[in-house]
């Protein structure tokens, strides 16, 4: 079963595997990828596995994926937790982090691109 919801910019298709979804579990998602969509407007969709392994011992049963779709490479992270919840807290943070790391990337190429134009200026000048 696939729940689709649309934000103001983006695409939130969730996914449960073994999984009730129920209205707060999808509110609690919602909430999380409204907090990633303001750290990047340009993401096209985000795409949420929630899966439930009854196979394993009661350690780590709960798994949550999140693939970011955006201009460029999409991003990815996944968790193994023992609540949901905390599933998706964590890999929520772990998608943060590397939105975070793309954004500086992006700014420090940009910064040194016009500090060598800069440069170039100051010494035509002499």
């Amino acid at each position: 079963m696939k729940r689709k919801a649309q934000s103001a910019g983006m695409n939130l298709i969730i996914q449960p595997h073994n999984v009730t979804l129920t209205k707060a579990i999808g509110d609690h998602i919602f909430s999380r990828i409204a907090q990633l969509e303001h750290l990047d407007r340009f993401a096209i969709d985000a795409r949420v596995t929630l899966e439930h392994d009854t196979t394993k011992a009661t350690d780590k049963q709960f798994k949550c994926s999140i693939r970011l779709a955006m201009p460029g490479p999409d991003l990815y992270a996944e968790d193994w937790e023992t609540d949901l919840y905390a599933a998706i807290d964590l890999v929520a943070k772990k998608m943060e982090q590397q939105i975070r790391k793309r954004h500086n990337k992006y700014k420090a190429l940009r910064h040194n691109e016009a500090s060598r134009t800069k440069r170039k200026r100051q010494e035509a000048g002499m």
